[in-house]
């Protein structure tokens, strides 16, 4: 997989901060000497994998549901709003190939963060924005990143909930990598949310 350039936050992140934070932040998988996990929500999970899957050192994504209080919930019940969770992402990445902050660049990237309880076209708390981390280190980096965001000036507010990991399901398989099962729906999609042109009202380009 080709490496994207990524860069700072149009919005100005702390990013030495973030890279020292990012040393400490990687959380090997049970059973591995290598891996680590990054779960994020931002809106609907079918965008949200894309991006990711382009970066070396992502091995893979899913998405699924996270946050709510309901075992094992169906899409059905999720998209219904009434489960509490989040349309999510999982992301297992080398951190040796690549860190916790720039998966976090990446995230802030593709999603809305004034936007409370929606994102683009798509309203209801199952479509906040959240991250939610797997170690406390992970914690330190995500909220020095959101601090960074906020004191920017660059937006409004920063909706976005940091929380504890604590349970993810994944999504039925036909949800499963969406963006290259079905392109034309995918695209389609995505152009009449209007995402694309949201973030690159906020970021200066789309991903």
């Amino acid at each position: 997989m080709k490496r994207v350039a990524l860069g700072t936050l149009a919005a100005g992140l702390a990013v030495t901060l973030l890279t020292v934070l990012s040393a400490r932040s990687e959380s090997p998988e049970p059973g591995s000497d290598t891996l680590a996990t990054a779960t994020f929500a931002g809106g609907c999970f079918w965008c949200m994998e894309a991006p990711f899957d382009k970066l070396n050192g992502v091995r893979s994504t899913i998405s699924g549901y996270t946050g709510g209080h309901l075992v094992d919930p169906t899409y059905r019940q999720v998209s219904a709003g009434g489960s509490g969770h989040a349309e999510a992402i999982q992301v297992t990445y080398d951190p040796a190939k690549i860190s916790y902050v720039e998966l976090l660049d990446v995230f802030w990237r593709n999603i809305d963060p004034e936007a409370v309880d929606h994102q683009f076209c798509d309203h209801g708390t199952q479509y906040r924005s959240g991250i939610y981390f797997h170690n406390q280190a992970q914690r330190e980096a995500a909220e020095a990143s959101k601090k960074a965001l906020e004191e920017s000036g660059k937006l409004r507010r920063v909706a976005t909930e940091i929380e504890p990991f604590a349970v993810f399901y994944p999504a039925e398989d036909y949800h499963q990598d969406y963006y290259l099962k079905n392109p034309a729906r995918y695209h389609s999609y995505r152009k009449g949310c209007g995402r694309d042109r949201r973030l690159k009202e906020l970021w200066g380009t789309s991903h």
